[in-house]
């Protein structure tokens, strides 16, 4: 069922902001199975939430159905080719492959007795891609308040990431001061004191996490121009700062102060938070002695012969939300694949499979 799942989701065009097709052929597909409600987020399509009665825990399972556009360079059908144990299309490792077997596991454990499963939230969700309006829709809307445990199937390559570091999107504003270009002297230039700051982010205060290691700063975008033969006055630029627990927006902001004192920047700066229609990503993570997390490395160990390999994500993504503004320990475990968010993305058939086995077990194991 998963391959065949796969196959029509991949077939199936849902760039983020447009994912109304996918999102009732989603529908359409768990509604023999069980109850299933469609959640608008403006602009965007529909979230789509299923309900499975069980005992003891509640379980979210939780996938997105949005992918970033088609780049160039593919070489294969982006809309699904296979090729032995890969399938090729856009969107298939990230996260259709992992949003298939979710969906099958669903079904599978639909079947079960009530007594033999835990209470079971399915979520497809939109715009995971942009900011995250699905996830923050089903926070907001309180419907996920009752869980215990959030399974995310992102593609990890078959191993079990129990927290990611957080993001500020950062904009710096600098004003310096307008002189003709021939006396520079006697202006401050904003464009040249704002690349300063920029080149020496390397020497800004970083917390260490023992989990989520450090946190990194990358320069998106920077722009100032002078007006005619003069000294620049404005310049902007846009920071990416990744965060690890215990850098909150104080921490971050201040550090960059502190840097500019240190570099004795001459132009004025405004350091703020870039706009969002969502909160910040922040960062988590899972403690290992958890029971959840325990039960979920027996399964695996059952299932694979061999202990999984825990990892804490880099980057951000809906799991952020979860495990934050949600406050549930959120597991993320996906398929193998590779080539995400590029020409040629692929995911393994088999392990697809593998994974569907896997939630299936784990489902289980929490009765």
């Amino acid at each position: 069922m998963e391959v065949e799942l796969l196959k029509k989701l991949v077939s199936t065009p849902s760039h983020f902001g447009e994912e109304k097709e996918i999102s009732e052929f989603i529908t359409s597909f768990l509604e023999p199975y069980a109850k299933v409600e469609t959640q608008e987020v403006e602009g965007f399509g529909s979230n789509v939430i299923a309900y499975l009665k069980g005992v003891k825990n509640t379980v979210v399972l939780n996938g997105h159905m949005d992918t970033v556009g088609l780049s160039a360079g593919w070489t294969k059908n982006p809309w699904g080719q296979i090729e032995g144990d890969k399938f090729y299309g856009l969107g298939s490792a990230d996260m259709k492959g992992g949003l298939a077997a979710l969906m099958s596991v669903f079904a599978e454990i639909a079947e079960l007795s009530r007594r033999e499963r835990p209470n079971v939230i399915f979520t497809a969700v939109v715009d995971e891609e942009g900011y995250s309006r699905g996830a923050w829709e089903l926070i907001k809307s309180k419907k996920l308040e009752k869980a215990d445990v959030v399974l995310v199937g992102e593609p990890t390559n078959e191993k079990l990431m129990l927290g990611a570091r957080g993001r500020f999107v950062i904009q710096v504003k600098a004003f310096g001061k307008k002189a003709h270009a021939a006396r520079p002297e006697n202006g401050i230039n904003a464009i040249e004191e704002l690349s300063k700051l920029l080149a020496n982010l390397n020497r800004a205060k970083l917390k260490k996490h023992r989990k989520l290691g450090k946190g990194s700063f990358c320069t998106l975008e920077i722009e100032g121009k002078a007006d005619g033969l003069s000294v620049p006055e404005y310049a902007k630029a846009i920071v990416d700062r990744h965060t690890v627990v215990g850098e909150d927006w104080e921490f971050v902001r201040e550090t960059l102060e502190k840097l500019a004192q240190k570099l004795e920047i001459k132009a004025k700066l405004k350091i703020e938070k870039f706009k969002r229609p969502t909160p910040e990503m922040l960062p988590y993570y899972v403690k290992e002695n958890l029971k959840v997390v325990k039960i979920f490395k027996r399964i695996f160990k059952q299932k694979t012969g061999k202990d999984v390999e825990v990892t804490y994500g880099k980057s951000v993504g809906d799991f952020n939300y979860f495990g934050t503004y949600l406050g549930k320990p959120t597991l993320v475990f996906g398929p193998i694949g590779g080539n995400w968010h590029s020409a040629d993305e692929w995911v393994s058939i088999s392990s697809v499979k593998r994974v569907k086995e896997i939630y299936a077990n784990f489902l289980k194991a929490l009765v």
